[in-house]
């Protein structure tokens, strides 16, 4: 599976790809997590890239054709072409308080459409909007790339280890709320 994701900096798309390709590490699965953005600067957009697989991954090179798409950042959609290169059963992914059906319009798109309000989840549990572990419970809900628990694990732990354990739990618990509130459309 191949994973392009759109952010801004500060929003953590890295430190989520790489959790995400972490949980896959766990079940035994190949995987790899890169970034490819310019300017680093928070808030410029960003560009990070998942691929997970049962076999070993030979291709090293941005995702031009992603399985899904996620954004974590709605108004990356008038700045760029976020959607493009989508595979026709492919899945876009997005962040926001908007319907699927809203946001079916403003993509123009006939792929399978999620929305969650990570932001708001972000900002109820962690008191900062940092989506990203929550974009992590969306992607898995849309995908079932990996095991929830599996993920829960990998974030708390990781998270914990590198920022104490109370930020571990509590991304962990904003990845899971995420998980239940994602709609489809």
């Amino acid at each position: 599976m191949e994973i392009r994701w759109h952010a801004r900096g500060g929003q953590g798309a890295v430190v989520a790809s790489e959790l995400l390709a972490e949980a896959a590490m766990n079940e035994g699965q190949y995987f790899q997590a890169f970034p490819d953005y310019g300017a680093e600067r928070a808030g410029a957009p960003v560009r990070v890239y998942t691929r997970i697989s049962d076999q070993c991954i030979l291709e090293h090179s941005p995702i031009s054709e992603p399985d899904v798409i996620v954004v974590l950042d709605i108004t990356l959609f008038d700045l760029l072409d976020v959607t493009e290169g989508l595979k026709r059963d492919g899945a876009l992914i997005v962040n926001t308080d908007k319907s699927p059906q809203e946001i079916r319009e403003i993509s123009k798109l006939e792929q399978t459409v999620y929305v969650v309000n990570a932001t708001r989840i972000a900002l109820n549990i962690l008191g900062r909007n940092i989506p990203n572990t929550s974009m992590i419970g969306a992607i898995i809900k849309a995908t079932g790339v990996v095991n929830i628990e599996n993920a829960i694990r990998a974030v708390s732990e990781r998270l914990a280890a590198r920022l104490g354990k109370s930020i571990g739990e509590k991304n962990a618990k904003a990845m899971e709320r995420a998980y239940v509130e994602t709609k489809r459309g």
